[in-house]
């Protein structure tokens, strides 16, 4: 199987190749990429603090100062992780911590004053 998809792959390549040639017999310029580096994207480089992104670090950092969370909530709510889907776990998650740290700050409160 592995072997089949292998195959398909070159093929597929080779395909490309001679469709890029024809382009240029034609008068058409033709894309330089390089062949060892060809799937380089936009998501390949690492995420900030310290490679966990935003979110993962707000939701750990937040057991020490619970602000974070809601600093990491207010990126959810604004999309944040539309820039970087990566983002979008972490950021979810220390929206769930925000939300849980609310209500048990609610129920303290509430058993102080009662």
């Amino acid at each position: 199987m592995v072997i089949l998809l292998c195959l398909l792959n070159t093929f597929g390549d080779f395909l490309s190749i001679a469709g890029q040639m024809a382009d240029h017999e034609k008068g058409k310029y033709t894309l330089i990429r390089d062949g060892e580096d060809s799937q380089l994207g936009i998501y390949d480089k690492p995420l900030p603090c310290f490679g966990c992104g935003i979110g993962w670090f707000s939701f750990l950092v937040g057991f020490l100062c619970p602000l974070l969370w809601y600093y990491a909530t207010f990126l959810y709510f604004r999309n944040y992780y539309r820039k970087d889907p990566r983002e979008r776990a972490g950021l979810a998650a220390s929206a769930i911590a925000a939300m849980a740290c609310s209500v048990v700050l609610l129920i303290v409160i509430a058993i102080l004053l009662f």
